[in-house]
């Protein structure tokens, strides 16, 4: 769990399977018994976890092997259905003085099963070959020499993320690749931005929730500066902004900025940073140029998945007309777009929509004793993503819907939700949004996880007493998120059923605790239906 197997092809019997206790127990003991693995790697503290997949898993576990210690209650749980467990150092002395030669690698031989965290269903085992690993990172890094910033020795990479999930996992290998350093997180999301601090490195990869958290901090931070310092700042974003959209380097933009102003900014991401790659999800467009033009950094937002190797699309350095875009195609797949009739997405229209669908070594070999969903999405050698695309005149590709989530209402018209949730979520008063309909109601409601210090603010100017949780639970704070959202929808030219028409506060955001999330925060939907059940009925109630 949360492991490396190094890369190795092995016979398919004895493959090393990757999968992330962040998944809960079920989906540990479905990949276990799935998979039918034999021997399991675990962190210390994580062997509690695969113990709770008792008696099931024990089908075909025959050795746990924990990279710390094991306890003496571990051992005897564990002898009780005849398996073997190893502290690390026992496991590394069974070999003594015994020399191993490493199996022999065939381009095709499958290197690893990744099991996807999904957003429905079981996860499912995506096949990864030698050579889809191979392609993308010689495309990666091809892309990276072609517009001057080559890796060297001297890149530090700050691994925080999941390291059984796919966008940690082709990043570490890259830095392998140029024998470059890679330095681990403590594990506390708390302490993230001390240890970069204390590692200080050159490369960042992030997930949004993370850019987003991070954009909030400085905001705050500029608001708390008093009136010279923030007006001090604003006025070098603005300069450095307009230079940088006239086509100026963003080193070059305004060195007297970054010198006064922007090295702050720097020195809190350790100083070193000079590329931040956001993937996983959709990155705001207003936190994206922020990032742009404030971290003294390449802020580049990139596209993929599990089944495609990661980074399919890249956005390039220096270009401002693609934030908002995942770039154009890395140079080693082929991309297209495919119409979506039912969506009216036109894929030869003046503005070609469409679903994106991938071709080139990058892509999986299937999913693993899934034959039948591998078909449904490998169709003449094009993985189709189920995500919808637009093709930019710039040649980048920008993210705007997804295929799956759209739903129709009562009255018939047809609801792209995900787009929604992207348009109510730049709502500042806000955290987090999760909008449900369906086709038995004629209008949408939504789960809102409001932002504390944005709500705790309107009832203090509005004389209203109470603490973040009593709060949520009043209507009044109902009516200003409503409300807010509205104004939102308004600016944004919404249609009125796209308008939300209840909302329910939790105080508690969404969480990978109660499965509501995956590991890289993309929201769970049957699950968060089966949640929020009682809330949504009431909302509709209240609302007709």
């Amino acid at each position: 769990m949360d492991h490396h197997d190094g890369g190795l092809a092995m016979p398919m019997e004895s493959t090393v399977f990757h999968y992330m206790t962040l998944l809960g127990a079920g989906a540990i003991e479905f990949i276990l018994c799935h998979a039918e693995v034999e021997i399991a790697f675990a962190e210390e503290k994580k062997v509690a976890e695969l113990l709770k997949t008792f008696p099931k898993s024990t089908e075909f576990l025959k050795t746990i092997v924990s990279f710390g210690k094991v306890t003496q209650e571990q051992k005897e749980e564990v002898s009780k259905y005849g398996l073997s467990i190893y502290s690390w150092d026992e496991f590394i002395s069974l070999a003594g003085d015994q020399e191993f030669d490493l199996p022999v690698n065939q381009r095709t031989d499958i290197c690893t099963i990744m099991y996807t965290s999904g957003t429905t269903g079981d996860p499912k085992g995506v096949l990864i070959s030698n050579a889809s690993i191979i392609c993308l990172i010689a495309g990666v890094d091809r892309l990276l020499n072609s517009v001057n910033e080559r890796l060297e020795e001297t890149d530090v990479y700050m691994s925080y993320l999941p390291l059984a999930h796919i966008f940690d996992r082709v990043v570490e290998e890259l830095f392998m690749f140029h024998g470059a350093s890679i330095g681990f997180w403590r594990g506390d999301v708390k302490l993230l931005v001390e240890d970069i601090g204390t590692l200080k490195p050159t490369i960042l990869c992030a997930v949004p929730r993370v850019l987003d958290r991070i954009f909030s901090g400085l905001q705050a931070k500029i608001s708390a500066g008093g009136f010279i310092k923030s007006t001090m700042f604003n006025l070098a974003y603005k300069f450095k902004q307009f230079r940088m959209m006239r086509g100026a380097k963003h080193n070059e933009a305004a060195a007297i900025c970054d010198k006064v102003v922007f090295s702050k900014v720097k020195e809190g991401l350790g100083g070193n940073v000079r590329v931040i790659l956001s993937g996983a999800a959709p990155l705001a467009t207003h936190v994206e140029e922020y990032l742009r033009v404030v971290t003294c950094a390449h802020v580049l937002q990139g596209y993929g998945l599990t089944e495609t190797c990661a980074g399919s699309f890249v956005s390039l350095p220096n270009q401002m007309s693609m934030i908002g875009t995942v770039g154009p195609p890395v140079p080693n797949i082929d991309a297209r777009l495919e119409s979506v009739p039912d969506m009216n997405y036109d894929a030869l229209a003046s503005t070609p929509r469409g679903e994106i669908c991938i071709k080139g070594e990058t892509l999986f070999s299937g999913y693993y004793r899934r034959e039948d969903l591998t078909e449904e999405v490998l169709v003449d050698g094009w993985f189709h993503t189920g995500d919808i695309g637009e093709w930019q005149p710039d040649g980048s590709m920008k993210i705007i819907d997804r295929k799956k989530n759209i739903f129709k209402l009562s009255q018939g018209e047809y609801v792209a939700v995900e787009n929604l949730e992207n348009i109510y979520g730049v709502v500042s008063a806000i955290d987090s949004i999760w909008v449900y309909g369906n086709s038995f109601e004629s209008f949408l409601v939504a789960v809102v996880n409001p932002n504390k210090e944005a709500l705790e603010s309107w009832a203090e100017g509005n004389g209203i007493s109470g603490d973040f949780e009593a709060l949520c639970e009043n209507p009044k704070a109902k009516e200003y998120i409503l409300g807010e959202l509205s104004k939102t929808g308004k600016e944004k030219k919404l249609k009125g059923f796209e308008f939300i028409r209840a909302v329910h506060l939790d105080p508690v955001p969404f969480d990978m605790e109660r499965d509501l999330i995956t590991p890289t925060y993309k929201r769970k939907r049957p699950q968060l239906l089966k949640y929020y059940q009682g809330a949504i009925d009431n909302m509709y109630k209240s609302a007709k």
